[in-house]
This record gives C-alpha cells, structure tokens and sequence, in this order.
C-alpha cells in the first residue's frame, strides 16, 4: 500500500467510525454548516484545530497560514473572515498561535527558507519593533515563545480593525475576538488577554494587551484557558505608553 492509498484506507475506516457512533451525521452534515467559531491558525501539522478543542467537522471554520498572520493585503485570509462574520454569523474569531512555531523561529535566527521569507516579513518587523523587550531576554526559547505570544497579539489588533469586524458590532451582531496560544509540548491552549466584544481603540488596546504581556513574570503563560485572562487588563482601557508598545 502507498501512502496515498494509507491515507484512503484511513478515510474509509474513519467515516465508517463515524456512520457506527452516529449514523445520521453525515446526512445532517450535508444539510449545512453553522460553527460557532472562526479559528486563525499556523498551518504547523502539529496544530489541528478540531482536534485541540475537541470540536467535530461543522462546528468551527478554520483558516491556517505560516504563522497565524492577518495581513490586510491578503485577500485570502479576509474572504474568510468576512465570509465567516457576514455569511455564518460566527460569534468567537479565536487567533491561535502556538509555542514553538517555525516561522518565527526561522525570522529570529534570521535563516532564509525562500519564498515564504516574503511572507515572515511580518513577523520580521514585529522582532525589530519590539527589539529591546526581546533582547532583554536571555534564554532563546524563551525569546522564542514571547515573540509567538507578542504575534497573536498583534494580529487580533489586526482583526479588530477590519471593516467588517467593525461593521458586525455596529449593527449589534454578537462577536468576540480572542487571542490563544497553544502549547505543542503540554496540549492545553492559552488565552493571552480578554475577549474583545465591542470597537476599541486600537493604540490603546494594543498598549494595555502588550504592557500586561511584558509585566507578566518571565516563561510562557501558565494559566490554560480563559483563566490566563486575569494577566491582562480589559482591552480599551487608557495605559501608560510603552516605547514598543
């Protein structure tokens, strides 16, 4: 058997597991799909989204690319967003990130991997704009995870200034964006501040998440779940200006 045929054998043995636990769930799959979330992932195998939050296929849409990224140019990554707050009236966009991820791991060591080193730019220029918080850090791995930590951040900012994100809490649509991060070596998924339910300031929001971040004590976030929220003050609030914040 080649591996392709491995992978078909998987599929039939899979969908007949599914026929025997539930046999109406591919007939009511058919009929439509209505998740709850939008997830914006790292495309890293290691990362599946389903599986992580214990969701079956229908229940969350799912967007991955190199290193979580929501890039305003890509008209890939807002399609879905757009589709899936206008369209599918989803009512969480989680942007997950995770700890040992390649691409930023390849941008601090300042390796070149081709093309996508087009693509890690973005990642490139968070490292510069927070150099000094960065390089303050001695160990690697830690410099490492708070730079994954620093990118979901940053990219929910990004979320939160869409149009169409704007657009949904003007007309009262229930909507929440989160920033998590997953850790590949214990399994359990962080949230790095709190849910952002309504149009913030940007500057501000980005200042008071990115402050409660670097006051944090050193190490990747302890707490799982939404209890990491207690780190971070609510988004939107005023907040000492930080030189990289």
């Amino acid at each position: 058997m080649d591996d392709i045929d491995f992978l078909f054998s998987n599929n039939r043995a899979w969908a007949r597991r599914m026929c025997d636990d539930d046999p109406a769930f591919f007939s009511r799959l058919a009929e439509q799909q209505a998740p709850r979330y939008l997830w914006i992932g790292c495309s890293d195998s290691r990362v599946p989204a389903n599986q992580i939050i214990g969701l079956a296929p229908g229940e969350i849409f799912v967007h991955r690319n190199v290193a979580n990224l929501v890039v305003f140019t890509d008209l890939n990554c807002l399609s879905v967003i757009q589709y899936a707050v206008d369209v599918l009236e989803v009512e969480h966009v989680m942007v997950v990130g995770h700890y040992g991820c390649g691409g930023v791991q390849a941008v601090l060591e300042r390796r070149k991997l081709g093309l996508v080193d087009s693509w890690l730019h973005h990642v490139e220029d968070l490292m510069h704009m927070h150099a000094r918080r960065l390089d303050a850090i001695a160990d690697p791995h830690e410099r490492a995870d708070r730079l994954c930590e620093i990118n979901v951040l940053e990219q929910v900012g990004h979320v939160g200034r869409l149009p169409m994100v704007e657009d949904a809490w003007n007309r009262g649509q229930k909507l929440t964006l989160h920033g998590m991060i997953y850790g590949i070596h214990d399994g359990l998924l962080r949230e790095l501040c709190p849910g952002i339910t309504a149009p913030v300031e940007p500057a501000a929001w980005r200042r008071t998440a990115l402050r409660a971040l670097f006051d944090r004590p050193g190490g990747r976030a302890a707490r799982p779940s939404r209890q990491g929220a207690d780190d971070c003050e609510r988004p939107g609030g005023a907040a000492a200006g930080d030189g990289e914040g």
